[in-house]
Protein backbone atom coordinates (compact mmCIF):
# COMPACT_ATOMS: atom_id res chain seq x y z
CA UNK A 1 0.00 0.00 0.00
CA UNK A 2 1.29 3.63 -1.05
CA UNK A 3 0.88 6.16 2.17
CA UNK A 4 1.30 9.57 2.73
CA UNK A 5 3.01 10.34 5.94
CA UNK A 6 2.46 13.94 7.36
CA UNK A 7 3.55 16.29 10.15
CA UNK A 8 6.95 14.10 9.96
CA UNK A 9 9.68 14.72 12.18
CA UNK A 10 13.00 12.33 11.85
CA UNK A 11 11.94 10.49 14.32
CA UNK A 12 8.88 9.60 12.43
CA UNK A 13 10.31 8.74 9.63
CA UNK A 14 12.85 6.50 11.41
CA UNK A 15 10.45 4.19 13.23
CA UNK A 16 7.65 4.25 10.67
CA UNK A 17 10.57 3.02 8.41
CA UNK A 18 11.99 0.89 11.03
CA UNK A 19 8.79 -1.28 11.66
CA UNK A 20 7.77 -1.56 8.14
CA UNK A 21 5.76 -4.47 6.74
CA UNK A 22 6.02 -3.58 3.10
CA UNK A 23 4.45 -1.09 2.54
CA UNK A 24 5.32 2.29 0.11
CA UNK A 25 5.90 4.89 2.40
CA UNK A 26 6.72 8.52 1.64
CA UNK A 27 7.35 11.04 4.42
CA UNK A 28 6.36 14.61 4.25
CA UNK A 29 7.31 17.22 6.70
CA UNK A 30 4.34 19.70 5.81
CA UNK A 31 0.85 19.06 8.19
CA UNK A 32 -2.38 17.69 5.87
CA UNK A 33 -4.72 20.72 5.16
CA UNK A 34 -6.69 22.32 1.72
CA UNK A 35 -3.44 23.59 0.63
CA UNK A 36 -1.31 20.55 1.02
CA UNK A 37 -3.97 17.58 0.40
CA UNK A 38 -2.80 17.70 -3.49
CA UNK A 39 0.29 15.81 -2.29
CA UNK A 40 -1.71 12.66 -1.44
CA UNK A 41 -2.73 12.18 -4.88
CA UNK A 42 -1.95 8.78 -6.46
CA UNK A 43 -1.69 7.23 -2.46
CA UNK A 44 -3.92 4.29 -1.17
CA UNK A 45 -3.68 5.51 2.41
CA UNK A 46 -2.42 8.33 4.66
CA UNK A 47 -0.89 8.75 7.95
CA UNK A 48 -1.78 11.66 10.06
CA UNK A 49 -0.97 13.79 13.19
CA UNK A 50 -3.03 15.74 15.76
CA UNK A 51 -1.83 19.20 13.64
CA UNK A 52 -3.03 17.98 10.40
CA UNK A 53 -6.75 19.15 9.55
CA UNK A 54 -8.91 16.47 7.93
CA UNK A 55 -11.94 18.01 7.28
CA UNK A 56 -14.89 17.97 4.52
CA UNK A 57 -12.84 20.33 2.01
CA UNK A 58 -9.55 18.29 2.41
CA UNK A 59 -11.63 14.77 2.10
CA UNK A 60 -13.69 16.08 -0.74
CA UNK A 61 -10.14 16.32 -2.79
CA UNK A 62 -8.57 12.89 -0.99
CA UNK A 63 -11.93 11.02 -1.93
CA UNK A 64 -11.98 12.48 -5.29
CA UNK A 65 -8.71 10.70 -5.73
CA UNK A 66 -9.17 7.46 -4.64
CA UNK A 67 -8.08 7.36 -1.02
CA UNK A 68 -8.60 4.24 0.97
CA UNK A 69 -7.70 4.77 4.18
CA UNK A 70 -6.72 6.76 6.71
CA UNK A 71 -4.41 6.35 9.72
CA UNK A 72 -3.58 8.28 13.03
CA UNK A 73 -0.31 8.50 14.93
CA UNK A 74 -2.32 9.61 17.81
CA UNK A 75 -5.45 8.77 20.07
CA UNK A 76 -7.44 11.74 19.67
CA UNK A 77 -9.32 12.19 16.34
CA UNK A 78 -11.11 15.35 16.99
CA UNK A 79 -9.24 16.69 13.98
CA UNK A 80 -11.05 14.23 12.06
CA UNK A 81 -14.43 15.12 10.03
CA UNK A 82 -15.54 11.29 10.48
CA UNK A 83 -19.24 11.61 9.17
CA UNK A 84 -17.97 12.55 5.80
CA UNK A 85 -14.91 10.09 5.69
CA UNK A 86 -18.00 7.40 6.94
CA UNK A 87 -20.11 9.20 3.97
CA UNK A 88 -17.28 8.53 1.39
CA UNK A 89 -16.58 4.96 2.75
CA UNK A 90 -13.17 5.70 4.07
CA UNK A 91 -12.03 4.12 7.13
CA UNK A 92 -10.65 6.00 9.78
CA UNK A 93 -7.94 3.87 12.34
CA UNK A 94 -6.18 5.87 15.20
CA UNK A 95 -3.62 4.63 18.20
CA UNK A 96 -6.17 2.91 20.52
CA UNK A 97 -4.17 4.70 24.06
CA UNK A 98 -0.72 5.83 25.21
CA UNK A 99 0.73 4.06 28.18
CA UNK A 100 -0.74 5.59 30.76
CA UNK A 101 1.21 6.02 33.29
CA UNK A 102 3.37 7.16 30.49
CA UNK A 103 1.21 10.39 30.26
CA UNK A 104 0.08 10.86 34.29
CA UNK A 105 3.95 10.65 34.96
CA UNK A 106 4.51 13.82 32.69
CA UNK A 107 1.48 15.56 34.03
CA UNK A 108 3.17 15.36 37.69
CA UNK A 109 6.89 16.56 35.87
CA UNK A 110 4.67 19.32 34.99
CA UNK A 111 2.91 20.19 38.06
CA UNK A 112 6.34 19.45 40.02
CA UNK A 113 8.16 22.19 37.29
CA UNK A 114 5.53 24.94 37.76
CA UNK A 115 5.42 24.58 41.66
CA UNK A 116 9.33 24.10 42.51
CA UNK A 117 10.33 26.13 39.47
CA UNK A 118 13.09 23.60 38.41
CA UNK A 119 13.15 24.80 35.32
CA UNK A 120 13.98 28.46 36.42
CA UNK A 121 16.49 27.35 39.08
CA UNK A 122 18.40 25.20 36.21
CA UNK A 123 18.94 28.26 34.61
CA UNK A 124 20.71 30.28 37.74
CA UNK A 125 22.32 27.50 38.51
CA UNK A 126 24.35 27.13 35.20
CA UNK A 127 24.85 31.34 36.15
CA UNK A 128 26.06 30.28 39.35
CA UNK A 129 23.66 32.03 40.79
CA UNK A 130 22.01 30.03 43.77
CA UNK A 131 19.64 32.37 44.64
CA UNK A 132 16.12 30.76 46.01
CA UNK A 133 14.69 33.86 45.69
CA UNK A 134 10.99 33.66 44.01
CA UNK A 135 11.78 29.99 43.45
CA UNK A 136 9.51 29.30 46.53
CA UNK A 137 6.94 26.58 45.69
CA UNK A 138 4.60 24.76 48.64
CA UNK A 139 4.40 21.04 49.66
CA UNK A 140 1.98 19.06 47.62
CA UNK A 141 1.34 16.91 50.94
CA UNK A 142 -1.99 17.37 51.78
CA UNK A 143 -3.38 19.42 48.89
CA UNK A 144 -6.56 19.19 47.52
CA UNK A 145 -5.88 17.96 43.79
CA UNK A 146 -9.17 17.79 41.60
CA UNK A 147 -8.88 15.27 38.99
CA UNK A 148 -11.32 16.05 36.03
CA UNK A 149 -11.73 12.46 33.84
CA UNK A 150 -10.83 9.18 35.97
CA UNK A 151 -9.78 6.84 32.99
CA UNK A 152 -6.67 4.99 32.37
CA UNK A 153 -4.63 8.25 32.70
CA UNK A 154 -6.57 9.95 35.16
CA UNK A 155 -6.57 6.73 37.32
CA UNK A 156 -3.22 6.47 36.95
CA UNK A 157 -2.60 10.22 37.84
CA UNK A 158 -4.44 9.67 40.96
CA UNK A 159 -2.13 6.76 41.81
CA UNK A 160 0.94 8.77 41.84
CA UNK A 161 -0.92 11.59 43.71
CA UNK A 162 -1.81 9.32 46.52
CA UNK A 163 1.90 8.67 46.62
CA UNK A 164 2.44 12.37 47.34
CA UNK A 165 0.13 12.35 50.39
CA UNK A 166 -2.22 14.52 48.19
CA UNK A 167 -6.74 15.01 48.85
CA UNK A 168 -7.49 13.30 45.66
CA UNK A 169 -10.84 15.01 44.25
CA UNK A 170 -12.53 13.58 41.45
CA UNK A 171 -15.19 14.16 38.78
CA UNK A 172 -15.98 12.23 35.78
CA UNK A 173 -19.62 10.85 34.93
CA UNK A 174 -18.34 7.17 35.55
CA UNK A 175 -16.93 7.32 38.88
CA UNK A 176 -14.26 4.32 39.43
CA UNK A 177 -15.36 2.10 42.07
CA UNK A 178 -11.39 0.82 42.43
CA UNK A 179 -10.56 4.98 42.70
CA UNK A 180 -13.11 5.77 45.78
CA UNK A 181 -12.07 2.16 47.75
CA UNK A 182 -8.24 3.75 47.54
CA UNK A 183 -9.57 7.38 48.73
CA UNK A 184 -10.64 8.77 45.74
CA UNK A 185 -13.33 11.45 46.65
CA UNK A 186 -16.08 11.80 43.45
CA UNK A 187 -18.04 14.93 43.48
CA UNK A 188 -19.71 17.39 40.96
CA UNK A 189 -17.53 19.87 39.15
CA UNK A 190 -18.17 22.48 41.13
CA UNK A 191 -17.39 20.81 44.67
CA UNK A 192 -14.31 19.18 42.83
CA UNK A 193 -12.77 22.21 42.28
CA UNK A 194 -13.79 23.95 45.34
CA UNK A 195 -10.52 25.42 46.93
CA UNK A 196 -8.42 23.11 44.79
CA UNK A 197 -4.71 23.48 45.22
CA UNK A 198 -4.07 21.54 41.66
CA UNK A 199 -6.66 20.94 38.83
CA UNK A 200 -5.31 18.12 36.54
CA UNK A 201 -7.32 17.82 33.01
CA UNK A 202 -7.51 14.29 32.14
CA UNK A 203 -10.81 14.32 29.84
CA UNK A 204 -11.17 14.87 25.77
CA UNK A 205 -11.65 17.39 24.38
CA UNK A 206 -15.52 17.42 23.50
CA UNK A 207 -18.58 20.14 23.49
CA UNK A 208 -19.05 19.36 27.10
CA UNK A 209 -15.51 19.91 28.07
CA UNK A 210 -14.84 22.97 25.81
CA UNK A 211 -13.92 25.51 28.28
CA UNK A 212 -14.49 23.23 31.51
CA UNK A 213 -12.13 26.04 32.99
CA UNK A 214 -13.06 29.29 32.77
CA UNK A 215 -13.59 32.39 34.42
CA UNK A 216 -16.45 31.05 36.81
CA UNK A 217 -15.16 27.88 37.47
CA UNK A 218 -11.31 29.97 37.88
CA UNK A 219 -13.46 31.84 41.04
CA UNK A 220 -13.87 28.44 42.59
CA UNK A 221 -10.13 27.29 43.09
CA UNK A 222 -8.18 28.18 46.49
CA UNK A 223 -7.11 31.96 45.63
CA UNK A 224 -4.23 31.76 48.05
CA UNK A 225 -2.34 29.94 44.99
CA UNK A 226 -3.38 31.00 42.28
Amino acid sequence: MKIAVFSTCQYDEEFLSRFNTGHELSFFSVALNEDTAKLADGFDAICVFVNDSINTAVLNQLHKNGLKLIVLRCAGFNNVDISTATQFGIPVLRVPAYSPEAVAEHAMALILTLNRKTHKAYNRVREGNFSLERLMGFNLHGRKVAVVGTGNIGAAFCRILAGFGCRINAYDPYPSETLKRNGVVYGNLEDTLADADVVALHCPLTEQTNHLINAESLKLLNKGLC
